[in-house]
């Protein structure tokens, strides 16, 4: 499965027991859609915690608002939180990984629509 979103923070590099490493990271893919009722567009976030395995090196380039494609086994984890209810997450074995943007190039292209007499972009479009 291919999922596109932003880091929600930054990534994360974890050593296991065994040595190996593992990047850990969080994506939201945001989707908008008429509400059954009409009117006002309705807007879904979905967060897929993430685990890449091949080479930590990448890491770096992953920071809060990067916006990446990811490419591998999407699985849902059931669980029960502290306060003793159940819970659910959203979890993706990432095969590739490609990096489409970084927070500061998305800063720029915002900033550079403005400058042109657009409708500037609204913070409440970012999930985190």
């Amino acid at each position: 499965m291919t999922i596109v979103g932003r880091l929600t923070k930054d990534a994360v590099v974890n050593t296991l027991k065994d040595e190996r490493k593992v990047i850990n990271f969080c994506i939201a893919v945001n989707e908008r859609f008429p509400s059954r009722k009409g009117g006002e567009r309705v807007k879904r976030t979905s967060y897929f915690n993430c685990a890449y395995w091949r080479g930590e090196g990448v890491a770096e380039y992953l920071k809060k608002g990067t916006l990446v494609q990811v490419e591998g086994r999407v699985f849902a984890s059931a669980y029960v939180g502290n306060d003793g209810t159940a819970k659910a997450s959203l979890n993706c074995h990432v095969n590739n990984l490609k990096l489409h943007a970084s927070p500061k190039e998305v800063a720029l292209i915002g900033r550079a629509v403005t400058e042109r007499g657009s409708e500037e972009t609204k913070a409440d479009d970012i999930p985190f």
